[in-house]
């Protein structure tokens, strides 16, 4: 290990070790503070918990003694009920002999009137408390009503009039949960505490039940126990955010970190000057899209190839990518520089590693490969390329035009005059091919290829769009400004946007399905050409009329697709008079 590496990570360490010391004493400090306090809501909030729990057992009681001084018998019992209720009870209800005849309220809890010592739910634990005469709890259970409650029942003891104790029946309090406890568990919530509140499933089983809780997990949880009848219970609680993820101790691990950080990285920084400076050089040879070298960095180093061996054979040459622009105006920059990356990665798994690659800019790249390999450069143009948007594959297609040093220059800036010269000798016979440099090409102004199809269509006398041949999918590819300004739309987003992308969307709700119909019958029957009169839809939802000439096109990136020119029938009236109108109508 080399000083440039090894002092600024001895640095590292060193300051790593002192701050993990200090944040974990820190950390230790803050979670026993955490702990303390979770410790004091825990009972806090446990036994508000157990004193609304209790709340339902002392009505039972108070049925008890009501039952007790009146010889079993209870008048007015929905009365009595009434005054007890409050809204975290679901019912009150009585059960002589263990049969529960008497509900308040009575409707809606019809089907808790059930015999609880023989049903197969409730018989074993209320015959456990009438053996051992003790309050039981039992839940939570779904309620018929909605919601779960939990049910306290009371076994009550009367005596005959030998003075025997006999068993008389339940007193019993169904309460809902989580309404009973509330208070409690949204006071925890709001202190940013987890909580869970559980109980035993029974007396003689010592396993616990989730009773209600704000999480499934819970970490090293501070707990209190309580009892309620013979059951006991217990509430977990926890910070929301863990024990050891606290704001203090953040702070500390972020401060220590900018310092550790800024003292290795000023170290490295000093003892990598040197170094950088070469880095730098080779990132200003480098494109930052294609990872190619870039048009300096290709010139340089071509320079060099050849002067280093100019006896020897090269063949230059330079390619894009058809119709470029198309492909960002359709699909956007993001999609074109997929493209891009496409094609440069293709040139270095293509070529071999003796090839000079670069990216003159844009969509133009440029190859230097030494000795005769003319063949490599035809076959690597027929290669099928690719990119992706939107979850589709689009094909795309270059064109490429090369020259041979020394017979066709024995300069290299002469050499990529030459091969500029055949790439668009190819563009002008219909792009995507490869050709070799001629005598006589000219690398010129190409007046021809000055026009291409987005200064075509924005420039067109009238309004021009293309959308895709299908019935069922008829999405909107590319709208011309002329469109755009007729129809009301800031700018091709817009157009998508308000349309959905649909060509449907253009034309007035009533006569869609028309025109529609009018279109593929005319091409049905066997012409490319469509013409069709309507009304189209602007921005502001306006309508008007136009003439609408079509063409259905196959094309190999996008399949088949119309090619669309529009009329303003109202425009062109207005400018030629009544005798236009009538024969767009």
């Amino acid at each position: 290990m080399n000083k440039k590496t090894g002092i600024p990570l001895i640095v590292f360490l060193v300051g790593i070790c002192l701050l993990g010391l200090f944040t974990y004493n820190t950390n230790s400090q803050i979670q026993n503070n955490q702990r303390t306090l979770a410790l004091m809501n825990a009972k806090t909030y446990g036994q508000r918990i157990e004193d609304d729990l209790e709340a339902g057992v002392q009505i039972t009681n108070s049925l008890e003694q009501i039952l007790i001084n009146s010889d079993g018998q209870v008048y007015d019992f929905s009365k009595i009920a009434k005054y007890m209720m409050s809204s975290s009870i679901q019912s009150v209800q009585l059960a002589p002999n263990g049969v529960v005849s008497e509900i308040y309220p009575d409707k809606g809890n019809e089907a808790g009137k059930i015999d609880l010592l023989k049903d197969e739910k409730r018989s074993k634990i209320s015959n456990y408390a009438k053996k051992y005469h003790t309050t039981i709890t039992q839940g939570p259970f779904e309620l018929k009503q909605g919601g779960s409650g939990i049910a306290i029942r009371n076994p009550v003891y009367l005596e005959d009039e030998n003075g025997q104790e006999y068993f008389w029946g339940f007193t019993i309090v169904i309460v809902r949960v989580p309404k009973v406890f509330e208070d409690s568990t949204n006071a925890l919530s709001k202190f940013r505490y987890t909580y869970k509140l559980s109980k035993q499933e029974s007396p003689w089983n010592k396993k616990y039940k989730e009773v209600y809780a704000s999480t499934d997990k819970m970490i090293q949880p501070e707990s209190y126990d309580f009892i309620v009848g013979q059951e006991k219970w217990k509430l977990e609680v926890m910070p929301k955010d863990g024990w050891n993820h606290t704001k203090e101790v953040s702070l500390v691990l972020v401060c220590g970190m900018i310092i550790v950080l800024l003292l290795t990285i000023l170290t490295r920084t000093l003892l990598l000057l040197d170094e950088r400076r070469i880095e730098l050089k080779e990132l200003a040879h480098k494109d930052g899209l294609t990872k190619l070298y870039n048009r300096y960095g290709f010139d340089e180093l071509s320079d060099k190839m050849i002067s280093k061996n100019p006896q020897a054979h090269y063949v230059a040459a330079l390619l894009d990518v058809d119709d470029f622009k198309l492909i960002n105006d359709m699909y956007g920059h993001a999609y074109g520089d997929r493209a891009l990356i496409s094609l440069a990665k293709s040139m270095q798994e293509f070529f071999p590693s003796s090839a000079l690659l670069g990216r003159n800019g844009g969509d133009e790249f440029c190859i230097l490969l030494p000795g005769h390999d003319q063949e490599l450069l035809i076959e690597f143009t027929k290669t099928p390329r690719t990119f992706t948007s939107q979850g589709q594959t689009y094909s795309f297609t270059i064109s490429l035009g090369y020259a041979e040093y020394p017979d066709n220059a024995t300069e290299r800036s002469q050499l990529m005059r030459c091969a500029d010269a055949a790439l668009y000798e190819v563009k002008l016979h219909g792009k995507n091919g490869c050709m070799a440099y001629k005598e006589g090409f000219q690398s010129g102004v190409r007046k021809q290829l000055g026009f291409v199809l987005n200064d075509i269509s924005e420039n067109l006398p009238g309004a021009f769009m293309i959308y895709k041949a299908d019935k069922s999918d008829d999405e909107i590819f590319y709208a011309n400004k002329e469109f755009l300004d007729m129809a009301g739309y800031e700018n091709l987003n817009a157009l998508f946007k308000g349309t959905k992308k649909s060509f449907r969307n253009l034309i007035h709700e009533d006569q869609q399905e028309a025109v529609e119909e009018s279109i593929w019958s005319q091409i049905e029957s066997g012409s490319d050409d469509d013409y069709i009169h309507y009304h189209l839809r602007k921005a502001d939802g306006t309508y008007i009329p136009v003439l609408d000439q079509g063409r259905i096109v196959e094309s190999e990136r996008l399949g088949r697709v119309f090619y669309v020119l529009f009329m303003d029938c109202q425009s062109m009236q207005n400018h030629y008079g009544t005798k236009f109108g009538e024969k767009a109508v």
